[in-house]
């Protein structure tokens, strides 16, 4: 039996799973950010640690777990300070996390992306550490550690500090002895590098006997979450596309080749010997929960519904979800959000529903941008908080024109946890071998052509918006 452990960026998740893929329990523990301003955007990763806890406490026979596998959202940043203990509890002494969404090091931006041969978003671990450096050198000083969010609770088990290293490809997000000699930053405090699927050590002995583990369980790095939730979404094979749907949204399409385009990523994929090419969208699941509040409505149930009293294209109203500046394809963390076609007639239920619409133009942007590159997208399979809401599914799969599939284990994520520590136990042979047999499809969602030209008409007006954001 294997836990499973997914730290999102409003909660975390977490399941036991045998090794026919199937999910004999599972718990969750909502999370919060701590503070979030223009650029920057914290949490308290002790929460982390806490919801940990919780979750261990509603699951059962803990005692028969063979393997924790771990992964978490990113890059978010951690600055540690000292070493793990359970006298209260799991803890670990730490700064508050610089989350994925944090661009505070937007001034360093340009000199890192220079010195890294290519652009490198403020948001990545590098830009971070540099801006800690340089603004804030005490709090540099008595970091002991820069760890990523799964890191992070990796370290607090294990008691071993380890940088998850995704995959070939990555080399520009991250660093090397030169490039830390460069910016005069200390060896000792970054971690050496692990791959998705190694072991970061064992479970501690105190902590083991605290929550009730056998000795010596291997803790396993997942890799990031959208690594992951590729695997838990079956994408293992060229033209496939995982639509990894949360706070954020990430694109990921298997190619047989490496893509060299500056307005996506591209970087070895779980698979091998495929390559993965990725496009980030900041703000979609964040958008929903924004305009949410903004329309005074309590529920994502009750906004949804709102937003089915729409017609399609929500009276011409169209929105760009740049609500954080934006990523792939455009690479603006200055980007705001916008709705264009406000009139007499928009109305509330136009509004939500023209959100739910610009998630979808966001998604044909990206594999846009992937087919300008010369690849095919097949089709999405999608995976996170929104992958069983069939109205916004059917909205993706007429926008882009491609077939939206929805497996039957929703949290990917953990799913693809479950794959990878089901390798590392040896219950299969490979990723793809695992995938192939652990990953099942609950629903296909087709695209309805009498909406084709409508949403051709609305995604050119999409982009002249996005145009004249980037003229200013």
């Amino acid at each position: 039996m294997l836990l499973t452990i997914d730290i999102g960026t409003s909660s975390l998740k977490s399941a036991l799973f045998d090794y026919d893929g199937r999910r004999l329990s599972f718990a969750d523990f909502p999370l919060s950010m701590k503070e979030s301003l223009r650029f920057k955007h914290e949490a308290d990763c002790s929460q982390w640690l806490c919801a940990f806890e919780d979750c261990c406490k509603k699951l059962e026979n803990l005692s028969a777990v063979e393997a924790v596998v771990i992964s978490g959202n990113g890059p978010s940043l951690v600055p540690v300070l000292g070493e793990p203990s359970v006298e209260k509890g799991l803890r670990v002494p730490a700064e508050n996390a610089r989350l994925w969404l944090d661009r505070r090091a937007v001034k360093y931006q340009a000199e890192i992306s220079e010195l890294m041969g290519g652009y490198v978003d403020a948001s990545f671990f590098l830009p971070k550490t540099f801006a800690i450096k340089k603004d804030e050198n005490e709090l540099y000083l008595r970091t002991k550690h820069f760890l990523g969010c799964p890191e992070y609770l990796a370290y607090a088990l294990t008691g071993q500090a380890r940088t998850v290293f995704p995959s070939d490809g990555f080399d520009r997000w991250f660093w090397n002895d030169g490039i830390l000699k460069k910016l005069d930053l200390d060896e000792e405090k970054f971690p050496p590098f692990i791959r998705p699927g190694d072991q970061f050590g064992t479970i501690l002995p105190s902590v083991a006997q605290y929550f009730g583990f056998a000795k010596n369980i291997p803790v396993i790095t997942g890799g990031p979450d959208f690594f992951t939730a590729i695997l838990g979404s079956g994408v293992t094979e060229p033209g496939l596309v995982c639509d990894r749907s949360g706070s954020s949204e990430g694109i990921n399409l298997c190619t047989q080749n490496r893509v060299n385009d500056e307005r996506l990523m591209s970087y070895g994929h779980p698979v091998k010997p495929y390559w993965n090419l990725s496009g980030i969208i900041s703000t979609t699941g964040k958008a929903v929960d924004w305009s949410r509040e903004l329309l005074g409505i309590d529920s994502f149930e009750e906004f949804f519904a709102l937003a089915r009293q729409s017609e399609r294209g929500s009276g011409g109203l169209v929105f760009l979800p740049y609500l954080a500046g934006e990523r792939e394809p455009i690479l603006n963390p200055s980007a705001r959000a916008l709705w264009k076609g406000i009139n007499l007639s928009t109305g509330r239920r136009e509004t939500a529903n023209s959100v739910l619409e610009g998630i979808g133009f966001a998604i044909r942007d990206v594999i846009t941008i992937m087919e300008e590159a010369g690849e095919k997208t097949k089709q999405l399979r999608v995976t996170g908080g929104f992958a069983e809401n069939a109205e916004l599914n059917q909205i993706k799969a007429d926008i882009t024109g491609r077939e939206i599939l929805e497996p039957a284990q929703k949290e990917a994520e953990l799913l693809g946890l479950a794959i990878i520590g089901s390798c590392f136990l040896k219950k299969f042979a490979s990723f793809a071998e695992a995938s192939s047999a652990m990953v099942r499809i609950k629903k296909t969602y087709a695209p309805n052509p009498e909406y084709a030209s409508l949403y051709d008409q609305l995604f050119g007006e999409y982009k002249d918006c996005q145009t004249k954001i980037l003229k200013r």
